[in-house]
This record gives C-alpha cells, structure tokens and sequence, in this order.
C-alpha cells in the first residue's frame, strides 16, 4: 500500500517524546542531538508519506534513519492509524494502514489511501513482472537488486493471455501503456535505452498469492465471456 499527503503537523513530533528543534535555544548537547533526531526522523516519515515507501537502494540515508528510529517514526504514523513496515533483505521500507481489531474493512477505506481497481490487463502484467521478479530472486538470491526484464520478453507473455494484435508496432504500444500505468504503482521504472523495466522490489508486497489466485479466476472468467474489465485485484494508490 502506498499513501501520500502534503505534510504533517510537527506538533505531533515534538509530543512523540523528542524535541523537533524549533524550540530549542539553550544550545547544550543534549538539545542538539534531540533536533538532529527530530530532522532525521522527520524527513523520513515526509518521504514515506509523499511516496508511500522508501527503497534503501534510491535513497539510502532516509532509509537507514528510518530503520534506526523505527519506534518514532511508527508512533506518529500510527496517530494517523498507518504503520511501518520493513523489508530488510529487499532494503525497502514501507508504510500500510494499521490493523485495527475492531474494524470492519470492507465497509473502511484509509483517508489517506486511495484504492484503485486494475483492469485485467494491468493485473495481468503485474503477475507477469512478479514471475520475472521471482525468478530474478531465485537466481541471484532474495533481495537481489536490479531485477531487470526486456521489453521483447514480456510481449510474448502478454500475447499468451491477450492474444496477437497482429502488428508488432501494436503489441509495443499496448505494453508501454500498461507499464506507464504500473509505474505509478511504483511497480516497474522508466523503460531504459536497452528497452528494458526494473522491476521494483514492491512488486513482492502488492503481488500476493491470493490477489494472484483471484487474477487467475477473473482471467477464466474473462474468457469465457469474451470481456475483459476490472478485476478483483486491488492496489493502494498515492
């Protein structure tokens, strides 16, 4: 999941228990230390609410504060009932909304959360790049970074599942448009010069195997009735 605001209060980091600096004047050590962890802490949780994760590979410093000061970062996301969560052997970090006994989730979206329901062929492609994804992992290893798939790799796959349009110019275009798409998921980069994707480390958390099974099922479906439209997958959105 990913959530995204304009800012947040810096009333609520200095009454986590730490100073945010902006009163303090006495200039001893202690004081001083207190605002440098206050900025730190600071930064990290404006990154996380502006793009919803932080990869230690793209922005290693923000990262690694927000591992270092995890219970402070968590106790002010969780005033917002949003939550911390770390993947340490992907380097990534990233924020969900906060599990709540007492909450029905079918009847309760997150303010800050906007769902989005992707169409078949988006979905599509989403379990397609986890595939690669896995297998990227299970050849250099779990947390592997630069999971990197070309373009002409991918078009067979979606072909398999969608069908031959018929021109090659046609297949590139329909699989550039559902990559722009899932880059705003923060699911895969810009297409590169050797006309290839990264797959971002994300993918390992919005592709699950239940929102995979469902895909499977809506693609059956889709078949059959010869339609393809929204899926039951969903993704958190900025």
């Amino acid at each position: 999941m990913t959530a995204g605001t304009e800012g947040i209060d810096p009333t609520m980091a200095s009454s986590a228990g730490y100073d945010t600096g902006a009163h303090s004047t006495d200039g001893s050590p202690k004081a001083s230390n207190q605002a440098h962890v206050a900025a730190m802490v600071r930064a990290a949780i404006l990154e996380l609410m502006k793009y919803g994760l932080l990869e230690e590979a793209s922005k290693p410093n923000l990262y690694r504060n927000a591992l270092l000061h995890r219970d402070e970062v968590d106790q002010v996301l969780g005033w917002l009932e949003l939550a911390l969560r770390i993947d340490d052997i992907r380097g990534l970090a990233f924020i969900v909304v906060a599990d709540a006994p007492d909450r029905d989730d079918d009847e309760w979206s997150h303010p800050l959360v906007r769902r989005q329901r992707l169409t078949l062929e988006q979905s599509l492609l989403v379990a397609i790049l986890r595939q690669q994804f896995v297998a990227h992992e299970v050849e250099a290893g779990v947390g592997a970074g630069d999971a990197r798939v070309a373009l002409d790799d991918l078009i067979p796959h979606l072909q398999a599942y969608l069908g031959d349009l018929g021109s090659d110019a046609q297949e590139r275009k329909r699989l550039l448009t559902l990559l722009e798409q899932l880059k705003g998921h923060g699911i895969v980069s810009e297409v590169d010069q050797q006309d290839r994707v990264t797959i971002r480390p994300i993918i390992a958390h919005l592709a699950n195997p239940e929102n995979l099974t469902n895909l499977v099922q809506a693609l059956r479906e889709a078949t059959n009735d010869g339609e393809i439209g929204p899926t039951s997958v969903e993704e958190a959105d900025e």
